[in-house]
Parts: structure tokens; C-alpha cells; sequence
């Protein structure tokens, strides 16, 4: 009985998993913070629901449609990797940088699309997991773990907030600016990455 079930659930589990691991929201977590430390509780909202909703229907296009996307384009997930860190590294620069202007940080008032909806939750991590996953272990298993864990993820953004009370004032600008160095690494660490593998294709 026992291990009809487990076999059952086998393929949810394993990839449910890796796309956990993906996406890392606890690591994305204080990026959160430091870009919506500013923003009212309505614009806090609206950033949350547009960055699952935007992570989950690019998670499940690229799913569908992902290889063949490649394909035609001839783009390679290295490609995608350096684009996206460039893209973030100008953001946490821009962050980082003292006296952004009025209408930068109005910018930053969408940041729910880009850049938590995406490369963060959703980026080549958890883009080229689910292309992966699927070959192994069929489309729906893998469809419901990215459900579930885009679940995960909406339920610790919304309670992102009890982290910033419970840290203070001083203690919540100290995290923001944290966030913001974690920003840049990970843009560092997209860029560092899709250049290694950009290397191995042309040399192999």
C-alpha cells in the first residue's frame, strides 16, 4: 500500500523539489523588501500578485513552448542567462547608487514584472529545470510542482511584511541595502554562469 503510493507521488516529489530549489524564494526574499521598502500597502499588493501571476504564466509558456522558442531563435540558455544578469546588475547598480531620481524610483514601483516576477522567481534556474523535468517526468507532474511552489512563493511575499516589523526600522535599512548586494551577485553569478556555458558550447 505503502509503496503504490510512493511511486504515485514519485514524479510530483522529485520535481517538485528542483524547482524549489530553482526559484529559492527565501533567497529572493530580502530583494523583495528592499525593492518594495518604499511602497504603500496597495502597491505592495499589486507587485505581489503581478510577479506570480508574471512568473507563473513564463514558467508554463516556456514549458509548453520552450524548445521549440530556442529552436527558431537559435538562443541558447547561456544567451539567456547573460541577458538577464546584465539587465539586473543595471538595476542593482542603479539601486545601490545614493540620490536616484524621483522618476527612477517611480520605475521601481513596477518592480513586480521585473525583477521579481522575472529573472528572479522565474529565470533561466527555473526555466531550463522545467524543460528538463518534463522530459523526466511528464508534463503534469511537473506542471502541478510549479503550481505548487508559485503557491509557496505568493504566501512568503505576502507575509513579507511581518519580517520587516519584526526587524525595525533601522534593522529593515540594513536589510534593503543587503538586498540590494545580493541583487548584485546574483546578476554576477547569471552573467559569470552564462558566460562559463557560452564557453563550453563554442569550445567543445
Amino acid at each position: 500500500m505503502m509503496g503504490g503510493l510512493y511511486l504515485y507521488i514519485k514524479p510530483y516529489l522529485l520535481s517538485f523539489i528542483p524547482i524549489f530549489v530553482a526559484i529559492n524564494i527565501l533567497g529572493i526574499l530580502p530583494i523583495f523588501l528592499s525593492l518594495t521598502a518604499e511602497m504603500s500597502e496597495v502597491e505592495k499588493k499589486k507587485n505581489i500578485v503581478e510577479s506570480v501571476i508574471t512568473a507563473t504564466s513564463i514558467a508554463i509558456i516556456f514549458m509548453l513552448v520552450g524548445k521549440l522558442i530556442f529552436l527558431i531563435m537559435g538562443i541558447t540558455v547561456a544567451d539567456f542567462k547573460i541577458g538577464g544578469g546584465i539587465l539586473l546588475l543595471i538595476l542593482s547598480v542603479n539601486l545601490l547608487l545614493p540620490g536616484v531620481s524621483s522618476a527612477r524610483e517611480k520605475q521601481y514601483q513596477d518592480a513586480g514584472i521585473f525583477p521579481i516576477g522575472t529573472p528572479l522567481i522565474t529565470g533561466p534556474a527555473v526555466l531550463t529545470t522545467t524543460l528538463v523535468l518534463t522530459d523526466a517526468f511528464g508534463m503534469f507532474a511537473t506542471f502541478i510542482s510549479l503550481v505548487l511552489n508559485m503557491l509557496i512563493s505568493w504566501i512568503a511575499l505576502v507575509n513579507s511584511d511581518r519580517i520587516s516589523r519584526t526587524i525595525g526600522l533601522n534593522g529593515m535599512r540594513a536589510f534593503s541595502k543587503v538586498g540590494d548586494i545580493f541583487l548584485t551577485a546574483i546578476a554576477v553569478m547569471m552573467i559569470r554562469s552564462g558566460i562559463q556555458e557560452a564557453y563550453k558550447i563554442f569550445f567543445k
